[in-house]
C-alpha cells in the first residue's frame, strides 16, 4: 500500500488493484493546488467546499469512481469501506453539521479517516473500530478537534501509525485557516519526535509494528 498526501484531509490510498481518494478540496478555499487526479474510489467526510469536491477527482477509464458520502458499507475492487456517522463539532452537529469517519481496508491494513471530526466518538464507537492501523487524524482544533484532543483518541484507539492532518502551515489560505494550529503543537504534546516528512508512506501488514509512531508526510505537488 502507497499513501500519498494531497493536503488539508485529502490522502490518495493506493493498493494494487485500487485507487481511493479522501476529502478532496477546493484549491482556491484551501490555498494549495489539487492534483490532476485519478481513482476508483473518492469518500467525503461532509459536504463543506474543502472535503467535498469529487469533481475534481476523475474517474479511471471505461469505469465509474464510487463516490461515498455517507455512513454504511462499501466495497470495491478489494477496497472495504465502512462510514460512521460522528459530529463535526462538541455539539451533536448544532454548529457544524455532521461528519463520517471512514474505516477503509485493505491488503490485511485497516485505516481510519477522520475527516473533520469535532468530538471523541463514544466509547461503542471506539469499541467497533477495534484493530486500527493507520490513524489520520485532525490536530488543528478550531474546526476539529485538537491536539488534546487527538491525543486522547489516539489513546483511545491504539493505532500503530498515526498520520497528522487538517493542521496551519504556511501554504495554506490564512484569511480562513489561520486559527488552526501547526503541526508543532501536536508533537510537541504527545512527546513525539519524527524524522524529515515523508514523500510518500509505502507500507505492508507485516511492516505494522507494536510501538506507536508518528509519521509526518510532505504534501504532494
Amino acid at each position: 500500500m502507497e499513501i500519498k498526501y494531497l493536503g488539508h484531509s485529502s490522502f490518495l490510498i493506493k493498493t494494487k488493484n485500487a485507487r481511493l481518494v479522501t476529502d478532496p478540496f477546493d484549491p482556491k478555499m484551501v490555498g494549495l493546488k489539487f492534483p490532476k487526479i485519478e481513482a476508483d474510489i473518492v469518500t467525503v467526510s461532509h459536504q463543506h467546499q474543502d472535503h467535498n469536491q469529487s469533481q475534481l477527482v476523475s474517474s479511471l477509464p471505461n469505469e465509474e469512481k464510487l463516490l461515498i458520502d455517507l455512513p454504511g458499507e462499501f466495497e470495491k475492487k478489494g477496497v472495504k469501506i465502512s462510514g460512521y456517522l460522528t459530529y463535526h463539532d462538541a455539539e451533536k452537529g448544532k454548529q457544524r453539521g455532521e461528519n463520517v469517519i471512514y474505516r477503509i481496508e485493505a491488503e490485511g491494513i485497516s485505516i481510519l479517516h477522520c475527516g473533520d471530526l469535532g468530538e471523541i466518538p463514544d466509547d461503542q464507537l471506539i469499541e467497533t473500530l477495534n484493530g486500527i492501523d493507520i490513524l489520520m487524524v485532525p490536530v488543528g482544533g478550531f474546526y476539529t478537534i485538537d491536539s488534546t484532543k487527538a491525543i486522547e483518541l489516539i489513546k483511545k484507539v491504539e493505532p500503530s501509525l498515526i498520520i497528522p492532518m487538517h493542521y496551519n502551515h504556511s501554504r495554506l489560505n490564512q484569511e480562513i485557516f489561520t486559527n488552526l494550529n501547526d503541526i508543532d503543537e501536536f508533537l510537541k504534546k504527545g512527546g513525539w519526535s519524527v524524522d524529515k516528512p515523508l514523500s510518500k508512506l509505502i507500507i505492508k501488514a507485516e511492516d505494522l509494528e507494536e510501538e506507536m509512531r508518528v509519521v509526518l508526510l510532505e504534501i504532494s505537488g
